[in-house]
């Protein structure tokens, strides 16, 4: 990591790849089910994809236009690309002894193997004769590399086998020495296809060992010199015309159709092709030695999602926890009298997430209801919400959807729902021009016998049935006028443009929140010095804002107690002597993904407590539509607390961020063992309904 000495912020690229050790870390953890441990190493995998994608294309494409600049860590963009391209290195070395070390000799001792080329049964052989045969020899292609062929395009995370070939036939044709072979996608075959073996085992080969197998079958006439595995990561960026464009949607979708053309930032390679070919490769490709990686094992860890969900054995993964439902809507006749009770806090995945989506389908199906305004940013191709929003379009209700087209790699579901709503005669916009919309709310106008009513749900999370079972987020159920009037006026603006006078509880990015958190930190430095202690507890994804982490030192140096959990990127350096002595850091890497952004200010006695769609980063702060928004409910504000209170005990999947960026376990010394998720998870099945709350205020 950086040297304390040069920098006042750690650079956000080694702080994200220390955060990536962090999921490393659960993949070596003795006390994880085995087949956890396969998946936080396919998660490792995974979340290095997308940043190879997306961060470290960034930096090249800076040092290509030649930008110098010094960063606010110290580094330009050159220097933190050669210091990240080492950590980098480490990280993935570390990996690959993991798998080979520990988790495939482990997986071979609980009756999991992975079969190799050679390895196989007789039977398991004849079952992959026919399954070459039946599924694979139909789809493949084989791509000549020649003087006329031109070089052929490796796809984004695709694995090829790269071919050597020496002819054995006498033809008049061409004849080539390489050759290229794309294998299939998963929606054509697993990566790992199952093999018959014993009860209670499980066998499987690698798809592209599977095509090894059957080289002959597909290059008649040749001999096959060596055959060896490849994957190509490219740069994702999807390039959006600044300014208005005439059609949106238009121009993303030619974004998407260049990201798969995309430049290449990576190659994995199989440790034993040759060199001949490597050289090639790199050439064609225009990488650097820094961007080649030989992958021991095999390419592409992230694929071993598949295997996870391929093995059926509860022994060797975490015990179920089945969401808990929420007591208010279990105890009420329907979501309107249950939120008329009183505003309702649901923490998912610990709650049920059918209770948002009932809270949609309810309203689409009640004569009652008149209007339904939403956003949607990550949208599942199966949504049930955007099915229940189309039939309520369908029956004639007013529904207007935000939908956020540039939700990088969910693009695609995106755009199919906007067009599928749009084909109902709902209302579909998206957004602000040049700023991504990130809030998370939904506004139901119910015709009621004393008048309109107004029901809200306002999320730190997104409309996701599927991402909701691992994420960690909250959510505010509420009728109250004030937050109506709020959630009319943010869908006025996101539809229409319309200028808000003013807002009761929401506080609205780009305009207004970096200003109201300064405010805020502001205040608890005034309390320290006053001595009414100050005190400050924020929970974030990525803390990266250079001006509210001087805010924070500032804050710090004033006298404020300060606690953050910050799950990923951290450019502030806690506990360094005369800058940040009052700050601590933790980051909790466990079953579920830390998502929720929790925002609490001690004020002296008067506790305000935020909720938020935002992280502490400039893309939040400056670039998107975001709200935080307050808990008013003491009954709420108490639940808030006790899942702060949880974290901030966690001794088992906690790690203290240290002033380098570096980051070590938290031990127990003695105390009783938490374990916050599995504490929130009990915790969420005591919950009962609240007092009453008057919808007027």
């Amino acid at each position: 990591m950086t040297d304390t000495n040069h920098a006042l912020l750690v650079n956000r690229h080694l702080s994200w790849l220390e955060f990536n050790r962090r999921v490393l870390e659960e993949a070596q953890d003795e006390s994880v089910p085995l087949l956890e441990r396969v998946k936080f190493l396919a998660i490792f995998s995974s979340n290095l994809d997308e940043f190879y994608m997306v961060r470290i294309a960034g930096l090249k494409r800076m040092i290509a236009a030649g930008d110098h600049s010094i960063g606010p860590d110290g580094l330009t963009p050159s220097e933190a690309l050669n210091a990240v391209s080492v950590r980098v290195r480490e990280l993935v070395d570390e990996q690959h002894r993991c798998f080979i070390e520990t988790i495939a000799p482990r997986l071979h001792a609980s009756g999991i193997y992975l079969v190799r080329p050679g390895q196989e049964t007789p039977e398991q052989s004849r079952y992959l004769e026919g399954y070459f045969a039946r599924v694979l020899l139909p789809v493949v292609t084989p791509l000549a590399v020649d003087p006329g062929h031109p070089f052929p395009h490796l796809a984004n995370r695709a694995i090829c086998l790269a071919v050597l070939l020496r002819s054995t036939a006498r033809s008049p044709l061409p004849r080539a020495t390489l050759s290229l072979l794309h294998v299939p996608p998963l929606q054509v075959a697993p990566r790992f296809v199952a093999l018959p073996a014993p009860f209670e085992h499980n066998a499987f080969m690698l798809v592209e060992d599977v095509l090894r197998l059957h080289l002959p079958r597909l290059y008649e006439g040749y001999e096959i010199l060596s055959s060896h595995a490849v994957r190509v990561t490219r740069d994702a960026e999807v390039e959006i015309p600044r300014g208005r464009t005439e059609d949106l949607m238009a121009a993303i979708e030619a974004g998407l159709r260049e990201r798969r053309m995309g430049d290449a930032v990576r190659l994995q390679y199989d440790p034993r092709l040759p060199p001949s070919v490597l050289a090639a490769l790199i050439a064609e490709l225009e990488l650097q030695p820094a961007d080649v990686f030989e992958e021991q094992g095999f390419a592409a860890f992230a694929d071993l999602f598949q295997l996870y969900n391929a093995v059926d054995r509860p022994r060797l993964k975490d015990r179920q926890l089945i969401p808990h439902p929420v007591a208010a809507f279990e105890h009420a006749p329907d979501v309107w009298s249950a939120i008329r009770q009183g505003d309702i806090l649901v923490h998912h995945p610990y709650h049920t997430f059918d209770a948002v989506t009932r809270f949609v389908q309810e309203a689409a199906a009640d004569p009652a209801v008149l209007a339904i305004k939403m956003t949607f940013y990550r949208v599942s191709p199966t949504s049930p919400i955007a099915q229940a929003l189309a039939r309520a379009s369908e029956v004639g209700k007013e529904v207007t959807v935000l939908v956020e087209l540039q939700a990088r790699f969910d693009e695609e579901a995106n755009i199919h729902w906007a067009r599928a709503l749009s084909e109902v005669g709902a209302h579909v916009v998206y957004g602000l021009v040049g700023y991504k919309t990130h809030c998370k709310a939904c506004l139901v106008v119910r015709q009621e016998g004393d008048g309109i009513r107004r029901y809200c749900h306002l999320s730190t999370g997104n409309y996701n049935v599927r991402t909701a079972g691992i994420y960690g987020d909250l959510g505010l159920f509420t009728c109250r006028e004030s937050f109506g009037q709020d959630l009319t006026a943010l869908f006025n603006l996101l539809t229409g443009y319309t200028e808000s006078r003013g807002f009761n509880h929401l506080i609205l990015a780009p305009t207004e929140m970096r200003k109201a958190l300064i405010a805020r930190i502001r205040r608890e430095a005034e309390h320290a010095r006053a001595g009414g202690g100050g005190r400050l507890i924020a929970k974030m994804n990525g803390l990266v804002d250079e001006a509210l982490i001087d805010e924070l030192y500032a804050a710090s140096d004033a006298g404020v107690d300060i606690d953050l959990i910050v799950r990923g990127i951290c450019c502030l350096r806690p506990g360094v002597p005369g800058l940040s002595e009052r700050i601590k850091v933790r980051s909790i890497v466990d079953r579920y993904l830390e998502h929720a952004r929790i925002f609490f200010f001690g004020n002296a006695g008067e506790p305000e407590y935020l909720l938020a769609s935002a992280d502490w980063m400039p893309r939040n702060l400056d670039h998107r539509v975001e709200i935080a928004f307050p808990v008013l409910a003491p009954n709420l504000q108490a639940q808030v607390q006790e899942i702060l209170d949880v974290q901030l005990a966690d001794n088992v999947k906690a790690s203290m961020i240290l002033p380098d960026g570096r980051s070590v376990r938290v031990k127990p010394e003695g105390q009783p063992l938490v374990r916050s998720q599995e504490r929130l998870y009990e915790l969420t099945a005591t919950i009962r309904p609240g007092r009453p709350v008057p919808s007027s205020k």
